[in-house]
């Protein structure tokens, strides 16, 4: 495997306060746009894992930290909004297994400050706590190796990209070429009137659910993915307790056949295992990097896929479902759904079945859209990048390009 086959990083530094869509565009497009047109090759897919340092989790210790929910998917919306945006204007194909000239971006989120200090002999954690968000030490020493690793030009950003290369060190030799240094935004921070007020903290769920077509992966999915996984509580090594699981409906390809230039559409099986793959980015940690984690084992039956994920502790289950309900209606201990605007109706329809089964109702939880309006101000190029985001518009994209059907 040579190196352009490896993924790429772009270290972030601190996002802006608050961080509104304007304000991540505004501290964060240069460095992206720098990375996304540096990675992209003529000959190949290319990956790029975009790590964010950020406060992320509240609380002193790991098994008892908390994190709130809309603050954290709110700011992954904006980067994977700015993301398609900057491809769209690069003429990048955003989706998962794109072709040539193909990015496949994802977004990490490192839970760091400007004022942490690790001690001499600090070593990372390589171990579930009850978010997928982890500390620098430990995402330096179980992603790698990589290709081009992007550090941003200002003082925040050296700052975070030297706490990372201190933890990296060891893992993997790099040339000089490799490390990219690339140009920083304007961050911009307002006061918050009281300073020590902490956003409401979110509880986190043995079982989370959520349903799509997940046809060619794509930012607004990988969105919805995120912030399901953000939801999930993670038993560490020695709990007496069972594996969480995180339980994804993927529609049926007969639901299907309707859908515009429905001959494009992947197949079942196939868009369960781009899932699966995604989702192995977030989950899964081992102080072996890649050599672990790139492909994970996936125990395949019809329309039931499933892999397990930091030695057992996440369970990842992919089902084929044939209507609005799927298993939210034939799992009962399932605690939390994560939705989308579009199916905002179908958690309330969820939730009504499940009362007339005598079952508790599941927390709905509703993630962002990604919405290029809220970035550009141009009317005239906000349509043409807004329709880049969708599976439909990948789809009458192949179709014009006379691409294989699938």
């Amino acid at each position: 495997m040579g190196l352009d086959d490896h993924p790429s990083l772009l270290i972030l530094p601190y996002p802006p306060n608050p961080p509104t869509r304007y304000s991540l565009n505004a501290a964060y497009r240069p460095s992206l746009k720098s990375a996304l047109a540096k990675v992209s090759r003529p000959t190949g897919a290319a990956q790029l894992t975009v790590a964010i340092a950020c406060p992320v989790l509240q609380g002193q210790f790991i098994r008892s930290k908390t994190l709130s929910w809309p603050d954290a998917q709110t700011l992954v919306a904006g980067i994977y909004d700015l993301i398609a945006v900057l491809c769209a204007e690069l003429s990048i194909n955003i989706e998962v297994n794109g072709g040539p000239g193909s990015v496949d971006s994802t977004i990490v989120l490192i839970d760091d400050d400007r004022n942490k200090r690790y001690p001499v002999d600090f070593r990372p954690a390589i171990d579930p706590n009850n978010t997928v968000v982890v500390d620098m030490a430990t995402f330096a020493s179980s992603h790698f190796p990589w290709n081009f690793i992007f550090t941003v030009r200002s003082e925040l950003g050296f700052q975070v990209s030297q706490a990372y290369l201190k933890f990296a060190e060891g893992r993997q030799n790099l040339l000089q070429s490799q490390l990219v240094p690339v140009e920083g935004g304007l961050v911009l921070n307002v006061a918050k009137s009281d300073p020590s007020a902490v956003a409401p903290q979110t509880s986190t769920y043995p079982a989370v659910c959520l349903g799509g077509t997940f046809d060619y992966l794509h930012p607004g999915h990988k969105l919805l993915l995120t912030a399901g996984a953000l939801l999930l509580q993670v038993p560490r090594r020695g709990d007496r307790v069972p594996p969480c699981r995180y339980i994804i409906g993927i529609t049926g390809d007969e639901m299907l056949r309707n859908k515009k230039f429905a001959e494009y559409v992947q197949t079942w099986e196939e868009r369960a295992r781009n899932v699966i793959s995604f989702l192995a980015q977030l989950l899964e940690l081992s102080p072996r990097g890649w050599k672990d984690s790139t492909s994970p084992q996936i125990e395949e039956k019809d329309g039931d896929f499933t892999a397990t994920f930091r030695d057992g502790a996440i369970h990842v289950h992919c089902v084929r479902i044939q209507d609005g309900f799927g298993p939210t209606i034939t799992v009962e201990d399932i605690q939390a759904l994560v939705v989308s605007a579009e199916t905002r109706a179908g958690g309330q329809a969820v939730n009504e079945k499940r009362a007339e089964k005598g079952w508790h109702a599941l927390e709905v939880f509703e993630v962002d859209v990604l919405d290029a309006e809220k970035i550009l101000d141009e009317p005239t190029r906000k349509g043409s990048i807004a329709s880049k985001i969708s599976s439909t518009a990948i789809r009458q994209q192949r179709a014009a390009r006379g691409g294989t059907k699938i």
